[in-house]
């Protein structure tokens, strides 16, 4: 995996909208290599954890049927400004990506 990924957290009045662009190929297993006609091999985000000051907020299990480089945008209430939002990733490999942001 290249540069991993970039996290955006803001507040709006008494809501945090965190919004996470996630950088992987996302091979669902299905498609052909043009040149030799074989399967390419699965491979996919399939575990996302969002915690807000280590506390879990998102907890998602994810399939293959996500688009390349998928875009991740959710809410929290009762954030603050300055709080520490992680985003934690396992793709169907076993490799992880992570990213953090404060809420601005």
């Amino acid at each position: 995996m290249a540069e991993g990924m970039k996290i955006r957290a803001t507040m709006q009045g008494d809501v945090a909208d965190v919004k996470a662009l996630m950088n992987h190929i996302m091979e669902t297993g299905l498609r052909k290599d043009a040149n030799t006609g074989k399967l390419i091999p699965a491979y996919f985000i399939n575990h996302v954890v969002a915690t807000l000051n280590g506390k879990t907020v998102l907890d998602a299990q994810w399939g293959a049927a996500i688009a390349k480089n998928p875009f991740l945008g959710f809410k929290i209430k009762g954030a603050k400004a300055g709080d520490k939002i992680v985003i934690n990733t396992v793709d169907n490999k076993g490799e992880k990506m992570s990213g953090e942001a404060a809420i601005a």
